[in-house]
C-alpha cells in the first residue's frame, strides 16, 4: 500500500464485526509479544456514549485501525476527569503510514467533545513503537494503575486535552 494518512474512523459498537476482528488480531499481537492476551477486564457497555467510545479506522473502505476510550476516573495530572484509551491497533499491513497518530488524535479529540480532561493510557515495554507515538504525541508517564499496575513491564502514560465543557 503506498503512503498516505488517509484514514476515516467511525463510531462502531463494540460487537461490531470489523472492531472483533481487528480486537482478534491484537489480541493475537499481544500473546506473540507478552506471552498472553490483554485480560484487563471489559464490559462492551463501558465503550457506549456517554461512558466511552469505540472506532474503527477504515482506509479505502478497509477496516485496518481500531481505538477507543471509556470513562475512568484514574488520578492523572490533578484531576479524576479522565478517560482511559483502549485496544489501540493498526492492522500490520496498513502500518508506517501515520494511521496510528490519527486514530490516537480521534480519540483525543472525541474525550475532550466529552468533557473529559485527561486521557490515560497504559502499554507495555514489549510495545516500544507505542511507547514511542505516545511520548510524541504529548503523554507523560505517570504512576501505575489499572489490572497491570504490577507488572514490571508496564508503562502508564497520561495526557491533558482541551478543555471543552462538562463531562456528559
Amino acid at each position: 500500500m503506498p503512503r498516505s494518512a488517509d484514514l476515516v474512523l467511525r463510531l462502531v459498537g463494540y460487537g461490531h464485526p470489523d472492531a472483533m476482528r481487528l480486537i482478534e488480531e491484537v489480541q493475537a499481537e499481544y500473546v506473540v509479544r507478552h506471552g498472553g492476551p490483554d485480560e484487563t477486564p471489559l464490559d462492551p457497555l463501558m465503550f457506549e456514549p456517554p461512558e466511552g467510545s469505540f472506532f474503527v479506522g477504515y482506509a479505502r473502505d478497509a477496516p485496518v485501525a481500531t481505538g477507543a476510550w471509556r470513562r475512568s476516573g484514574v488520578v492523572a495530572l490533578g484531576t479524576t476527569v479522565t478517560a482511559e484509551i483502549k485496544r489501540m491497533y493498526v492492522a500490520p499491513a496498513a502500518r508506517g503510514r501515520g494511521l496510528a497518530r490519527r486514530m490516537l488524535a480521534g480519540l483525543e479529540a472525541s474525550a475532550a467533545a466529552h468533557g473529559f480532561e485527561v486521557v490515560v493510557l497504559e502499554t507495555g515495554l514489549n510495545q516500544p513503537e507505542a511507547i514511542a507515538l505516545y511520548e510524541t504525541s504529548g503523554y507523560v508517564p505517570v504512576p501505575p494503575f489499572g489490572h497491570y499496575r504490577d507488572s514490571p513491564l508496564s508503562r502508564c502514560y497520561a495526557k491533558r486535552l482541551p478543555t471543552t465543557g462538562a463531562v456528559s
